[in-house]
């Protein structure tokens, strides 16, 4: 039964998350502040979090944040509720490594079947076992971390999804709407520039391994087929 972790400072709509997550067969946990879902969290270690952003004691962007820097808690995925709707708004949510973005007000029914997306993603993410080594990059799948020249980079959950999933196509093209899809799930409420965003900054993470990840024009991108000669 997969647990979930509410925070959320709305005690009436805390009550009927808590319920419908009941109803739909999860175990819950709720707390109205975000330091108390901090604790929680590296306690119980629940599936994944439910965070509201505008929290009355900290930002939920540093809650995001802390979980995602954190060893002990980088696996727990994380959705964002909040009422801030922009593209930007949900660019700097993904980035900070949520996995995805709800804007109120929200269908509970829309809301778990994204709970149902996501946990489906990181159960998926998780019987892909095994280390993956690529030229000068080596993905550690049950870790969940990424090596280039045995130095760790660190990536947020939806970089390492990008990562992977071309990776896995590699020398097959990826249309940006197929990585929407595939990458950003049923949430991707955004343009595909913003695939483009996350690649340029994928590469620069990777530094000398980022040329693996080759452009093609007007189409998408591929991970190259082999190490030796890549973004030749």
């Amino acid at each position: 039964m997969p647990h979930i972790l509410v925070i959320e400072d709305e005690r009436d709509l805390q009550k009927i998350l808590a319920f419908n997550l009941r109803q739909a067969g999860h175990e819950v946990s709720s707390v109205l502040r975000g330091q108390d879902g901090l604790r929680l969290a590296r306690d119980k270690h629940p599936d994944l979090v439910l965070l509201d952003l505008m929290l009355p004691d900290i930002a939920g962007t540093e809650v995001c944040k802390a979980l995602k820097h954190d060893a002990a808690t980088r696996g727990i995925a994380v959705i964002m509720l909040t009422a801030k709707g922009e593209e930007v708004d949900r660019v700097v949510g993904f980035e900070l490594g949520a996995d995805d973005y709800v804007v109120k007000p929200f269908s509970v029914r829309e809301l778990l079947l994204r709970i149902d997306a996501v946990l489906r993603r990181k159960d998926q993410g998780g019987k892909s076992a095994g280390t993956a080594v690529f030229g000068r990059l080596r993905i550690d799948r049950d870790a969940h971390r990424i090596f280039v020249d045995n130095q760790e980079v660190v990536l947020t959950a939806l970089e390492l999804r990008l990562l992977v999933t071309l990776h896995d196509r590699k020398n097959r093209v990826q249309s940006r709407s197929t990585l929407l899809d595939d990458v950003w799930g049923i949430a991707a409420e955004i343009t595909t520039r913003t695939v483009d965003t996350h690649v340029k900054r994928l590469r620069a993470k990777l530094g000398p391994a980022g040329y693996y990840i080759e452009t093609v024009r007007g189409v998408g991108y591929r991970f190259c087929e082999a190490p030796e000669g890549a973004g030749r």
